[in-house]
């Protein structure tokens, strides 16, 4: 394994939960002019940011929705309603402020950090961080994705992001996607790595038809048969039926995890990449929260599979951070009621005479 990578991992694997944190964190909460455990998962989440930071009151000020772009050889087998040409042009529409992640970031006040990572295309534009590693994958249906070099390439591109974005103040980051195809190989990637059958995974992605999503399904049959992933590597799965921005999602995962900096899941393509870091490190799943179970079909199992619980339920499967960013605005909550709301002693409420009213 490379160098670069492995250091990258041995410094998430020594970064243990502050059980101490948690543990005070539990206790602040026990303390606030609420019945014990009333605020629910809002609880749960500031007990959890609490052990991610190390902090009790963290704030959250800064932070980012990392965007990463890429193109997928598989496109030829006719797995997306959308022609491939789409990846470069909304990428030029996010980059201009225009796609709906720009929208609910503002209100969210996050930046919108775009990674061009496998774009098959040559974008320019001053916003862009350019990391391209090639432009677009192979077709994984009739071999390798990529070489398990250039899916380290792209998952150490992904990291480097990451921690960039940390060390100019952002505490808090939201993984996004951009690339026609990606939900397949999304799903040949989560079907490598848990086990299940495609066509427990296999969704309509961008609104395919019935016949579509049979489709769909035996290609990703076939990518798997073709190229036979080691479900122990997730290397090795993401370089034989993954994706550029796929790999480069799973770098930011470990980049914030080895700083300890809390990641905030969006959909489907986003947990095949939690799927991948897992295995390459499980400790990196302490630093996952999930924003909410998009409509395609096997985001719900990957949920499971990592053990995450996602704080909304609206049928969403856009993507590009867009769940994601709207759990900005619950983590905002949890952080703001550790901070600012009163204690029994401090408000002079009697704490056993709220408690059993």
């Amino acid at each position: 394994m490379n160098e670069e990578l492995q250091q990258l991992l041995h410094t998430i694997r020594h970064n243990i939960a502050d059980q101490e944190a948690e543990s005070a964190a539990s206790a602040h909460l026990d303390q606030l002019t609420k019945p014990p455990g009333s605020l629910g998962k809002l609880e749960t989440l500031a007990i959890r940011l609490a052990g991610i930071t190390g902090k009790i009151q963290p704030e959250f000020t800064q932070r980012a929705v990392i965007v990463m772009a890429g193109d997928h050889g598989v496109c030829a087998e006719g797995v997306s309603a959308f022609p491939a040409e789409v990846t470069p042009q909304m990428l030029y529409n996010m980059l201009e402020g225009g796609a709906a992640v720009n929208v609910l970031a503002r209100q969210a006040t996050a930046e919108v950090i775009c990674v061009d990572v496998g774009v098959n295309a040559d974008v320019e534009h001053p916003s862009l961080i350019s990391r391209k590693i090639r432009k677009g994958t192979a077709n994984m249906a009739q071999g390798p994705a990529m070489t398990r070099d250039e899916a380290i390439q792209a998952i150490l591109a992904g990291a480097s992001v990451a921690i960039d974005a940390v060390e100019r103040g952002h505490r808090l980051l939201v993984t996004g996607e951009l690339g026609i195809g990606n939900t397949t190989a999304s799903a040949a990637v989560a079907s490598a790595l848990t086990g299940q059958d495609p066509s427990q995974l296999v969704g309509r992605g961008t609104g395919i038809d019935d016949a579509g999503l049979e489709r769909k399904m035996d290609v990703v049959r076939r990518a798997l048969k073709v190229n036979q992933p080691d479900q122990t590597d997730g290397l090795d799965v993401l370089s034989k039926v993954g994706g550029l921005e796929i790999a480069g999602l799973t770098g930011v995962i470990l980049g914030a995890a080895s700083r300890r900096c809390p990641v905030v899941l969006d959909g489907f393509i986003s947990s095949a990449a939690a799927l991948a870091a897992r295995s390459l490190e499980p400790q990196s799943a302490y630093y996952l929260l999930a924003s909410h179970c998009s409509h395609e079909q096997g985001h719900a199992a990957v949920m499971k599979e990592l053990a995450l619980e996602p704080l909304l339920q609206l049928d969403m499967r856009l993507g590009e951070g867009t769940g994601g960013v709207l759990a900005l605005h619950l983590i905002d909550s949890a952080a703001c009621i550790m901070r600012e709301m009163a204690t029994f002693s401090s408000a002079g409420v009697s704490g056993k005479e709220v408690a059993s009213s």
